[in-house]
């Protein structure tokens, strides 16, 4: 199945623990850092659109691309309640198309891990450099090596009253790739159990080759950071942020 089919009606609850305020925070202090405290940004990857909706809370005029039709709608549901006025667009971020350009693009929770080649990197970086104001940012972050390798070979499951989760989870070090089978049960209204399984691929990448990767997309690269900090990235980080910027096209 493809991922975040199944999964997507039950995403937000097993990631209730994600602080995503303080992500949002941390986002928002980047931009305005680089001078955005307002106009177009979109949110490359945005899922059931938790960040979307922060950042278009902060005064941003938001955009929002993702390939699942199932988180898309959960999306849309909270713009409905929340009267933001997001564009969402369900699209492939390996060939996105925009109608116009943006100031600022961000991408957050491993979306960019999802590309399982640098050739689909390299791709999506053109995009994104295509799409941004002269000078524009990019701001995104990708799960490290370090941290796929300590997940290794290991079962995580999670019971709810609702629905629960069984992740199992493999890395494969000679192809710097991790998978894991995610199989989700969801009661339903007569009680019983619905059961979904779904298979995520993400790849890990060391920090030199999406630098290499992003200058050869035509950007510039600005930094790399220990997530959440502005701090240098250390040895057992396990996710770090990166920024970069359009240099002219």
């Amino acid at each position: 199945m493809e991922a975040y089919t199944g999964f997507a009606e039950v995403y937000d609850t097993f990631m209730d623990n994600v602080p995503y305020e303080k992500w949002a925070e941390y986002v928002v202090g980047l931009l305005k850092k680089y001078g955005i405290e307002d106009g177009l940004v979109l949110d490359l990857g945005c899922g059931t659109g938790s960040l979307t909706e922060l950042l278009a809370a902060k005064g941003y005029d938001m955009t929002g691309v993702d390939f699942s039709e199932e988180m898309l709608e959960i999306a849309m549901e909270k713009k409905r309640q929340s009267g933001y006025d997001i564009l969402y667009l369900l699209q492939d971020m390996r060939e996105f198309e925009l109608y116009g350009t943006m100031r600022a693009v961000v991408s957050i929770c491993d979306s960019m891990n999802y590309l399982m080649s640098e050739e689909e990197l390299l791709e999506v970086f053109r995009l994104v450099n295509n799409y941004l104001d002269p000078g524009g940012i990019f701001i995104f972050d990708m799960n490290t090596p370090y941290k796929y390798r300590e997940l290794g070979e290991d079962t995580i499951a999670e019971n709810r009253e609702e629905c629960s989760f069984i992740w199992e989870n493999t890395w494969y070090e000679e192809e710097q790739a991790n998978e894991y089978d995610l199989t989700i049960f969801q009661r339903e209204e007569n009680g019983l159990f619905r059961k979904y399984t779904e298979t995520h691929l993400q790849k890990a990448y060391e920090i030199e080759t999406i630098r290499r990767l992003l200058e050869a997309a035509g950007m510039e690269f600005i930094a790399v950071y220990d997530a959440f900090t502005e701090e240098a990235p250390r040895e057992d980080s396990e996710r770090v942020y990166f920024l970069a910027r359009e240099k002219g096209k």
